[in-house]
């Protein structure tokens, strides 16, 4: 057995108070829920549900990660056919689903996944629109794939939505490789993209007629954004990322912006180590709020519904880490405080409003829950 040295000791002191000791000075503390609601089972037994969306007559699609998409209708969960085959591994597999605004009349759905799709071994993020006809999914287009393919485990971001002028953006996360991908436009990985509803580039986007960039590209320097909505006034697009440990981040997408991505962190690497001793650089955008320690946030959605009027103009965002759904409560774009909701309700992986008004929650082992107030 080896010995234990004083030096090897310090080492792991070190690290382990690095890793305990992350403080963010003057935050504002979490409160504690007030269990004013109930929850009911919408759909049950869904390994790790991902994306989530309704259909014009209130039927929910629902992405399961391993490369299943459920529809639930009047409580019977069935499997749609014909779904792209899936890369899964890790964080890879079937991830977000989104409508298109003029779904009603032209009945595109758009999704992304893990895909093998390419050269190299491994998979990376791709975009597909398709049809839904008779329980399956028809007419189906490949939008984007990013590339190069790797065997990579983690950080495939991606949610998708779209804004007020009918333009999509989706994320990718940088798929484990921080020090190439996120700072050069000239790769794919942790990036937001923005694209015309056919998958075409429009000619206003950012690096449109730079050599050698990626002209799919709206924002650079992003990590992991597994949250992405439009604020329901200004019609911005927001995100979050995940942080590596501490430094999870809530963005507005400004076009062409830096996000810092490994430049600037508020956040240190896993082993307690420095990335970065800059948490400012100018260049670079600065998030409206960040979380330390972690959260390791997924999903979000703004609240507009009359049916939560003490949620109604705030955000939601899902945590994986501590398990609880958190209101994020603002004002303007300044975060003003912060309450717990379905404390240890399961790893979080998704909230949304419904066309009903009432908020969904996807929870990994349980499936999707609706939040009813007493």
């Amino acid at each position: 057995m080896k010995k234990i040295t004083l030096a090897s000791l310090s080492i792991l002191s070190s690290i382990f108070f690095s890793c305990e000791a992350q403080v963010k000075p003057n935050d504002i503390p979490i409160q504690e829920e007030v269990k004013n609601y109930t929850l009911e089972t919408v759909a049950s037994d869904i390994a790790i549900p991902w994306g989530m969306t309704w259909l014009p007559d209130g039927t929910m699609l629902v992405t399961e990660k391993s490369g299943i998409l459920y529809q639930i209708k009047n409580g019977t969960k069935t499997e749609i056919k014909n779904i792209p085959k899936v890369y899964s591994r890790g964080q890879g597999g079937l991830l977000d689903i989104a409508l298109h605004p003029n779904y009603a009349k032209n009945g595109w759905l758009y999704m992304t996944y893990a895909s093998s799709e390419g050269e190299g071994e491994g998979g990376n993020t791709k975009l597909i629109r398709a049809k839904l006809l008779d329980g399956s999914l028809t007419q189906i287009e490949s939008l984007y794939k990013a590339t190069p393919n790797t065997t990579k485990g983690q950080h495939f971001g991606s949610r998708i939505a779209f804004d007020s002028e009918g333009y999509l953006y989706f994320s990718v996360g940088e798929r484990g490789n921080h020090f190439e991908n996120p700072q050069d436009i000239k790769r794919d990985g942790g990036k937001i993209y923005r694209l015309n509803d056919d998958g075409s580039i429009p000619k206003d986007n950012p690096f449109v007629g730079q050599a050698g960039a990626k002209e799919a590209i709206y924002t650079y320097g992003n990590r992991n954004p597994q949250g992405m909505a439009k604020h329901p006034t200004t019609g911005a697009i927001w995100t979050h990322e995940h942080g590596p440990q501490g430094g999870d981040e809530i963005n507005i997408i400004k076009k062409a912006a830096n996000y810092g991505w490994p430049v600037v962190t508020y956040g240190i690497d896993y082993d307690g180590t420095t990335i970065s001793k800059e948490k400012e650089k100018p260049g670079i955008e600065k998030p409206i709020y960040y979380w330390l320690p972690s959260i390791a946030p997924c999903g979000m959605t703004f609240v507009t519904s009359d049916i939560y009027p003490d949620w109604k103009g705030h955000l939601l965002v899902g945590s994986l880490k501590f398990q609880y759904l958190e209101l994020v409560k603002l004002k303007g774009n300044e975060v003003i405080g912060r309450q717990k909701i379905a404390t240890d309700i399961g790893r979080l992986r998704n909230v949304a409003q419904g066309p009903d008004g009432y908020i969904y929650i996807a929870v990994e082992g349980k499936g999707i829950l609706k939040i009813i107030p007493n």
